[in-house]
């Protein structure tokens, strides 16, 4: 229990099918004496559900302690659907943005969890699957803007952490740090991601200084914008079709898979996949369209 005011207060929160238990003792390794953490247990059942109301208790919470606590400095860690959580929250309420000193995403999927939208193929936001799938970038580029953010992925089978790829959890404006060989479910409590937070909290914690996009970098935001896109594993990459190629070397790849869900890649020179994505069945005209348009715009065709 802290007595008189804290040093920061620490807001970790957990993620789907989880309880505070784990997200706490990351808490507790990160707390000062003084660090009055808040990690709050949404329910094991209530994960499945809707996020709404998570988000709303989230909300309520820090309601209430940051107006106990006006001046104190606030710092946040959320974990895959905890993230995501207090990306809403922040984004209700823009006024405590000066406040917060830090905003750390542990295996968030900011793009859009690709398991979620399997679930729910047809975008008809079906239970917690829809919330999960819903692209969140925008927010999170405007919040890291103006709030030091960094995210946190792990690389358990070279493209993702089991469960998240990797690709999701990345955004502009955020620093960005990759842990090979974690899980999706040990990073709410690792060792390694406890020292990345504490070197980001050490560091200066400026907001992250984006160099201009190259035409690599425009053509992934372009091909994330299409309505409906997920981002994806690239283990299907190998089976992929080049459609044209850049001036630059870099190349669009498409494939269909068994049940005609369209995938589309964008790959190096060296033939390495650095964009991978998928849409359902209703946004493959969105995406042939977008591709198209590529072409004519940025392109010289293969042959």
């Amino acid at each position: 229990m802290v007595t008189g005011k804290p040093d920061f207060i620490l807001y970790a929160q957990h993620g789907w099918a989880d309880t505070g238990k784990a997200i706490a003792s990351l808490a507790n390794r990160l707390a000062t004496p003084k660090t009055l953490i808040i990690a709050p247990s949404l329910g094991f059942v209530n994960t499945w559900l809707r996020i709404e109301p998570l988000i709303e208790a989230v909300e309520k919470i820090a309601i209430e302690t940051n107006s106990r606590y006006p001046d104190t400095p606030i710092r946040i860690i959320g974990h895959s659907m905890g993230g995501l959580i207090w990306l809403e929250v922040l984004n209700r309420h823009p006024a405590w943005w000066s406040r917060v000193e830090s905003l750390v995403l542990v295996a968030s999927p900011v793009g859009g969890a690709d398991l979620a939208r399997m679930f729910d193929p047809l975008s008809l936001g079906v239970g917690i699957a829809g919330d999960l799938g819903k692209n969140r970038r925008g927010i999170a580029e405007a919040i890291a803007k103006e709030i030091p953010t960094l995210s946190i992925a792990g690389d358990f089978d070279n493209g993702s952490d089991g469960t998240i790829p990797i690709g999701s959890t990345k955004f502009r404006n955020a620093q960005f740090v990759l842990l090979p060989g974690l899980s999706h479910a040990i990073m709410r409590h690792h060792s390694e991601v406890a020292t990345v937070i504490k070197d980001f909290w050490a560091s200066e914690k400026t907001l992250t200084s984006i160099p201009d996009p190259d035409l690599t970098d425009l053509l992934i935001d372009r091909l994330q914008l299409v309505s409906g896109i997920t981002d994806a594993h690239h283990r299907d990459f190998t089976k992929a079709q080049v459609c044209f190629t850049l001036e630059n070397g870099v190349s669009i790849c498409t494939w269909k898979n068994s049940l005609g869900i369209d995938h589309v890649f964008v790959s190096c020179p060296e033939g390495k996949c650095l964009y991978s994505g998928f849409v359902g069945w209703l946004h493959s005209e969105n995406l042939r369209q977008t591709i198209q348009e590529i072409a004519r715009e940025f392109t010289k065709k293969t042959s």
